[in-house]
């Protein structure tokens, strides 16, 4: 991690003497301190002696080896000015010779001076270094020096001169959020837009309106330090346009375009294209900044920039005066219910305000609450659907009508409501499909050969799979045991047991253990030997 360092820029000027010339601090004696380069221009003066009596070498030592001094240090740069600092760094030098590296000493040289002055009193090890508290207009070099026991290798130099001056703040404008989109107003009405900037020293801030310089007759402009104000007193049509503020400082500009729109004809407006007086009676009204509804001032209205289109006297419609709100929707159906979605569909309102519509809103809401959420906005369809209703509620849905001027004073509510039903759900188990475990008998386990003592009961067993279950059938060489008392025959589980009560040397032979189901049979035999005992 770079190390910084921080210091005051010493108190210098041109006039300077030589004496305040930077003195590099060695562990040799005084009158023994290493000659600097070309560039260090004086040095300390060696303090005269008296001669020695007894022969003795020379007072001053001689110049150190170039192999134990440091080579320059590399790659002097600033990295940071500000109106009272400057920042610095470097990169070690890449030999620092044979008695190693003490640190690094940073001189500066005002601009006009010839005498380089050291900014910090003693070597530091670090390689980034930050000049305080300095004064406004400096100008001056710098250059760094590497430094080991042998004296100060030779110094690397900025290449160009820093200099100290105020920080340029590069200007930005804040428009307003309502400023973002198209701002109207009425005729007549006054026009007062602040927007405010940014910008380090003072910009200059100019308007236009449409490209071309503003009309001073009517349009005021108050410039402060921070905003520009814009005001016109009563607004007319022809005020309607692009109004572009540009702020400039030193060659850098911010631009912001601020869209205007006047609607309504003010009475002292003549000449223009009309399309004859409207019956103030034929529909409802808004109230509108002073018009009330059932009033009429004999207003016009015509065409105002792309925006408007001027009409003939031949248009079906009979509409004049001041531009206005909409009437809302003339009715609205519902038209489907399914899942959670639910059908609209409504007509145009009668008044459209003497402009174009912008769209409807479309908002909904359930029969819980009562409280009313927009769907859609600027819609301009007269049908649509509503999705994501949530199941179990009930809903009723309205729908605005808007123009330039806003949203219609009253809205279309649906007559019935939506209502969300929750599906019938019905278990559909799938079907269990019983696995047939049907297989012919097979023996796991089969019979073993068994040798037996006279007297005494033993067993012979053995293990038999098959489903279903099979029927189990003993012999012995080849006949059927089955009801003789002398044999028990047990199967439990799919063990197989004949039991032999008091077997005698009769009862050797070949048994066989045979099973038997509808799928086949199989079989399994073993040898026993019942063994007299041996008579003395």
């Amino acid at each position: 991690m770079t190390e910084i360092a921080t210091s005051e820029a010493p108190a210098c000027g041109p006039e300077e003497t030589a004496s305040e010339s930077a003195k590099v601090p060695t562990t040799e004696p005084s009158g023994e301190v290493a000659a600097l380069e070309s560039a260090r221009e004086e040095q300390a003066p060696t303090p005269q002696e008296p001669a020695p009596q007894a022969p003795a070498p020379t007072a001053t030592k001689p110049a150190p080896a170039s192999e134990d001094l440091p080579s320059a240090p590399l790659l002097l740069a600033v990295e940071d000015v500000s109106d009272s600092s400057v920042t610095v760094s470097w990169e070690p030098p890449e030999r620092l010779g044979r008695l190693g590296l003490q640190g690094y000493v940073l001189e500066l040289r005002r601009e006009g001076a010839s005498a380089w002055v050291p900014v910090n009193a003693r070597p530091v090890m670090v390689t980034q270094q930050t000049m305080r508290n300095l004064a406004l207009g400096d100008k001056f070099f710098l250059r760094v020096a590497a430094v080991s026991s042998a004296g100060a290798g030779p110094p690397t130099v900025l290449d160009q001169p820093v200099h100290i001056q105020k920080t340029i703040e590069a200007p930005k404008i804040r428009v307003p959020r309502h400023l973002r989109q198209t701002y109207i107003r009425q005729v007549g009405e006054a026009v007062n837009l602040q927007i405010p900037f940014q910008g380090n020293p003072k910009p200059q801030a100019s308007w236009t309106h449409n490209g071309h310089t503003l009309d001073s007759q009517r349009v005021s402009i108050r410039t402060g330090d921070q905003d520009s104000i814009l005001f016109i007193r009563s607004a007319q049509r022809s005020d309607s346009g692009c109004y572009e503020l540009t702020v400039r400082l030193e060659g850098l500009e911010a631009k912001a375009a601020i869209d205007i729109l006047v609607i309504g004809i003010g009475p002292g407006e003549a000449g223009l294209p009309c399309w004859g007086p409207r019956d103030p009676t034929s529909y409802p009204r808004a109230d509108i900044d002073g018009v009330r509804p059932g009033e009429h001032d004999g207003s016009q209205i015509s065409g105002v920039g792309s925006l408007w289109q001027a009409q003939t006297s031949h248009s079906p419609l009979s509409h004049s005066g001041p531009a206005e709100k909409p009437g809302p929707p003339r009715s609205i159906r519902l038209l489907d219910v399914w899942g959670c979605n639910a059908a609209l569909e409504w007509t145009a309102p009668q008044d459209t305000g003497n402009t174009d519509l912008l769209g409807y809103t479309v908002q909904k809401a359930d029969k819980k609450t009562g409280q009313w959420f927009t769907v859609l906005e600027r819609y301009h369809p007269t049908t649509c659907t509503i999705s994501d209703l949530i199941v179990g509620n009930s809903y009723s849905f309205r729908v605005f009508s808007e123009n330039l001027c806003g949203l219609s004073a009253s809205a279309a509510v649906t007559k019935e409501l939506a209502h969300i039903q929750k599906a019938d759900i019905v278990a559909k188990p799938k079907g269990f499909v019983e696995r047939d475990f049907s297989e012919a008998p097979s023996f796991t386990q089969p019979l073993a050969d068994h040798t037996s003592t006279p007297g005494y009961s033993t067993q012979l067993f053995c293990s038999v799979r098959a489903s279903p279950k099979p029927k189990i059938i003993w012999m012995k060489n080849k006949m059927d045991i089955h009801g003789d008392p002398k044999y028990r025959a047990l199967s439990e589980q799919g063990v197989c047991t004949l039991e032999i009560r008091k077997p005698s040397p009769f009862d050797s032979g070949v048994y066989t253990c045979k099973a038997v189901n509808v799928l086949g049979e199989a079989s399994v035999d073993c040898q026993l030997e019942v063994k007299a005992s041996a008579t003395h």
